[in-house]
């Protein structure tokens, strides 16, 4: 029996990347995973491959009425929610000058305002399961700046500040909430960066969805002492230059 048996998992952005590989994580665990995307054929595909009481429900994260009715219908078939996973997420390239207002608002929508959303939405679910955990997908953008990505940025900041402010409001309700801090993983975001890219890294590749899963699991069940917590995965990206060893002394 695995870790997660009798809980309930909702997991934005579903349909591929990271959340694809953070649903399979908690489904081999044993807990009933709702993927959710607006792709519909991809994260139908995701949750006919997990099994069990794996489905799949659209979702636009920037809906209120999308998410009502997602956690409706996940409460009303699996029972309460007790773990939500922000994974969504989008990104627009370019400088700030270069950047209409409107895809700036885009993405704060959905990087930032979306997981606002599903935080609030499901805080009467999570109440009813007895507490649980939420995650929330942030990034190495989220701890440091990084030049052509403002908005991406400014919504990954944010969402490591509403992080804690819901940890210490959810708290009583024991329900723990944690942030996760990617650096470069190869998905469709990264999708034509070579290896250069991640040359000056100490550990110079790009990591893998399976990695931020594993870290998003290990937040669920075995960081029970930590909420409001930033999880760093980023090949030591932020730890500084790396270090230039002399062999000669």
């Amino acid at each position: 029996m695995g870790r997660l048996n009798g809980q309930v998992a909702v997991v934005t952005g579903g349909a591929g990347g990271i959340g694809a590989a953070v649903a399979r994580a908690l489904a081999a665990e044993d807990a009933a995973v709702v993927v959710t995307d607006i792709r519909d054929p991809e994260g139908t595909e995701v949750a006919a491959g997990l099994g069990g009481r794996a489905r799949f429900t659209h979702l636009d994260v920037t809906s209120e009425d999308d998410w009502q009715r997602a956690l409706a219908g996940t409460e009303r078939d699996l029972g309460p929610v007790s773990v939500l996973a922000n994974i969504a997420g989008i990104i627009d390239w370019g400088p700030m000058e270069e950047q209409s207002p409107a895809s700036f608002r885009q993405v704060l929508d959905v990087n930032l305002t979306g997981a606002w959303l599903g935080m609030r939405a499901s805080g009467p679910s999570l109440r009813r399961a007895g507490g649980g955990v939420i995650v929330n997908m942030s990034s190495s953008a989220g701890l440091s700046a990084y030049a052509g990505i403002g908005s991406y940025a400014a919504g990954k900041w944010g969402l490591r500040g509403l992080t804690k402010v819901a940890a210490l409001e959810l708290a009583p309700d024991r329900i723990r909430v944690c942030s996760v801090h990617p650096g470069a993983i190869r998905t469709r975001m990264t999708a034509g960066f070579g290896d250069a890219y991640t040359a000056g890294q100490p550990i110079p590749r790009f990591g893998e969805p399976e990695e931020v899963a594993r870290m998003v699991l290990f937040i669920v069940t075995d960081a029970t002492f930590s909420t409001g917590s930033e999880f760093v995965l980023d090949g030591g990206l932020l730890a500084g230059p790396p270090a230039v060893l002399d062999p000669d002394g």
